[in-house]
């Protein structure tokens, strides 16, 4: 697919601006997937910090983990999968 521009999936463009992304056609996939993975790891140690400074009851972890998940579901799905055959 090199030379050829991305059609990101309507979707998948919904989504990333959550994760300040707006990829253009010439942007491939794989780049955005691994930013967006990258952030959501940076996210789960900055949340793991916070549960070591006793920010919350680790009671609550699981349950921000999981809000975490969720939050960047994109991950879950493969890059080959973001964009339009």
């Amino acid at each position: 697919m090199a030379g050829e521009p991305y059609r990101y999936r309507s979707e998948i463009l919904a989504e990333l601006p959550r994760h300040g992304v707006c990829p253009t056609p010439a942007t491939p996939p794989a780049l955005v997937h691994e930013f967006v993975s990258d952030l959501y790891r940076y996210e789960l140690r900055r949340l793991r910090d916070r549960l070591l400074r006793h920010d919350f009851p680790k009671r609550e972890y699981h349950g921000r983990v999981v809000d975490l998940r969720r939050r960047y579901r994109l991950i879950s799905i493969r890059p080959q999968e973001w964009i339009v055959e």
